[in-house]
């Protein structure tokens, strides 16, 4: 394919991405560098660097980074795992059976997560089952603290997003050759020395893909954490994105908001460094 081919063929395609991808971030970029709130939106005045002086400085971005890191430990390790053992559940059933079990985990995509937290939350609620059940058990009520908040914010994080991997490492493993799993069986290879030697391996680039996605996706946190503690900062759990949308909507400071969101995307990026690094050394290998 010569250079004017190549050019035809890619030059529609980028530029749907700039203008979808490049333009947006560019103009944020641009909005961080200028003091502007709702009242002088047609009137921004340029600061320089000082929007993002200003959130580094904050105490309150950091305890919302440190927050939204400790989810990411905690969230992205665990729905792996857990990702992982349904899928390897599911593929030693057939039939109806496995369709039965693959509806039921695959639920929590279905339910919008919003109002998957607003019911998830009532449970906890004085009248709720979990609250009820808690009283008869301990003789006391049920009361929400910054702990059991965040402790129900991470739980909530892991219902939704483990769905996403089951799909994932479920259908890497339909990918895989029946022939190697029966001849280690042959062998006298364990189940787990299969999964260890066999399916892990397989499965690599799919662990290290839903990671990554992972990542990205609780850095994004923002719906069942803003539904869950309804905007009270008291529990200190204000993820990145709660914390801009205070910054923009309470403070109404949306050159400020702007240099956060740029800033919660270099940190993305730095995180994202290692997992696209191997797979970028896993394309070069397969090569």
């Amino acid at each position: 394919m010569n250079r004017k081919t190549f050019f035809g063929f890619a030059a529609p395609s980028s530029f749907v991405m700039f203008v979808l991808l490049i333009f947006p971030l560019v103009y944020a970029i641009w909005l961080g560098t200028n003091f502007i709130t709702f009242n002088t939106i047609n009137e921004p005045r340029f600061v320089g660097l000082e929007n993002f002086q200003t959130i580094l400085r904050d105490p309150l971005f950091w305890a919302a980074m440190r927050w939204t890191l400790l989810i990411i430990a905690i969230t992205v390790p665990t729905h792996l795992f857990l990702g992982f053992s349904f899928a390897l559940l599911l593929d030693q059933f057939q039939g109806r059976i496995r369709a039965f079990y693959m509806a039921a985990l695959l639920m929590p995509m279905i339910v919008v997560p919003l109002i998957g937290m607003i019911v998830f939350r009532q449970l906890f609620d004085p009248p709720g089952l979990f609250a009820y059940i808690y009283r008869l058990i301990t003789g006391g009520i049920f009361v929400f603290t910054p702990l059991s908040i965040q402790t129900l914010i991470v739980i909530h994080t892991i219902w939704i997003y483990t769905p996403w991997a089951i799909v994932l490492f479920f259908a890497g493993m339909q990918s895989l050759p029946g022939d190697q799993i029966d001849a280690s069986a042959i062998d006298g290879a364990s189940r787990l020395q299969q999964v260890r030697h066999i399916i892990v391996p397989h499965l690599r680039a799919l662990i290290i893909l839903a990671a990554a996605i992972g990542i990205m996706d609780a850095f994004r946190l923002y719906d069942n954490v803003f539904a869950l503690t309804r905007n009270n900062p008291i529990f200190g759990a204000n993820t990145i994105m709660v914390f801009n949308y205070n910054v923009a909507f309470s403070v109404n400071r949306l050159g400020l908001a702007n240099a956060t969101a740029i800033i919660a995307t270099i940190a993305i990026m730095v995180a994202l460094i290692p997992f696209l690094y191997y797979m970028y050394r896993e394309q070069i290998e397969a090569r």
